[in-house]
């Protein structure tokens, strides 16, 4: 079993490295002058179990390029088996057709990394459970809802918990948390009138004197998020914080949750975070490491993946 780190979130891929006690594998990988990239395995891999840690996250086009010609490089290189193993999986909000002559570019994306050499991926949270179905090879979607469950389960006191899903889209990952307490789900219903920008409508369900944790799977301009919480202020919450696994905060998305009735945001490591993102008060970060580092040594292992959730 080997690790390679390819630019995106090697800071990740040191914290899977360090909790499986297994140094990353040897590569250069760069930058010709022109902005091409160069990838050189320099250690053997033939015959080897390998694993490349990267996201798709921004510069979503370099990182994924970077992913693929690894991919490529490892293939040539006679390596056993490949996992891409992408924390965040850029190009998922594109996952149908949204028009008429519009890409469904997440399938795309599944037909690069499939042709450049992966035999499996293992990703995180993936924004459409469909896109596996994308996949002509197998793909484990791992959860972070059991490490969200426990920081929230030490954080508050499950009395007066309001589980809170910011939109329809996202009200099965909320439920799975709030049957985990045993707590009440509420839904913030939304129109948007395009893309980036979301308008709240009401909040669906009575979260007066409750304190509410929304759940989401992509924070990125933080529109929703932001908008969510407002509304659930208005609505007599007593409090309100959030999770999310991607914490894509474009933009001026660390300005407007800073200024937001958000308490805390908890985001997880699978996109590196920016100088704001550290700096900000109100945004935390949670380690899902062990998790991506248990996955992939059952992969290795043959053994059960499904049986981290149970």
């Amino acid at each position: 079993m080997k690790i390679i780190a390819c630019n995106s979130n090697r800071p990740l891929a040191e914290a899977i490295s360090a909790y499986l006690n297994l140094p990353l594998a040897k590569a250069t990988i760069r930058r010709f002058s022109d902005m091409e990239v160069f990838v050189e395995i320099q250690e053997n891999v033939r015959g080897e179990d390998v694993f490349v840690v990267q996201s798709t996250s921004y510069p979503a086009n370099d990182n994924l390029m970077e992913l693929l010609i690894t991919l490529d490089a490892l293939r040539r290189g006679s390596a056993r088996r490949i996992t891409a193993v992408i924390p965040y999986f850029g190009y998922a909000r594109q996952d149908r057709k949204s028009g008429p002559r519009t890409p469904i570019s997440a399938k795309l994306v599944a037909n690069l990394i499939t042709v450049a050499g992966a035999d499996r991926v293992l990703t995180v949270d993936l924004h459409a459970g469909q896109i596996q179905g994308f996949f002509d090879i197998p793909l484990d979607n791992l959860y972070s809802a059991p490490e969200f469950t426990k920081d929230i389960g030490r954080r508050f006191n499950s009395d007066d918990l309001m589980i809170v899903s910011p939109d329809i889209g996202g009200v099965f990952r909320a439920r799975t948390i709030a049957k985990r307490f045993g707590s009440n789900l509420a839904i913030v219903d939304k129109r948007r009138e395009r893309a980036g920008v979301s308008e709240v409508m009401h909040v669906i369900g009575d979260v007066k004197d409750r304190r509410c944790i929304l759940i989401d799977d992509i924070v990125d301009s933080a529109g929703t998020l932001c908008n969510a919480a407002a509304a659930l202020m208005a609505a007599g919450a007593a409090s309100v914080a959030a999770y999310a696994t991607h914490g894509v905060l474009s933009g001026g998305a660390v300005a407007r949750v800073s200024a937001s009735p958000i308490e805390i945001l908890t985001i997880t490591d699978s996109i590196v975070a920016t100088e704001a993102v550290r700096v900000a008060h109100n945004i935390e970060h949670l380690s899902i490491a062990p998790l991506m580092a248990e996955a992939m040594l059952r992969i290795s292992e043959e053994s059960s993946v499904s049986s981290l959730f149970d």
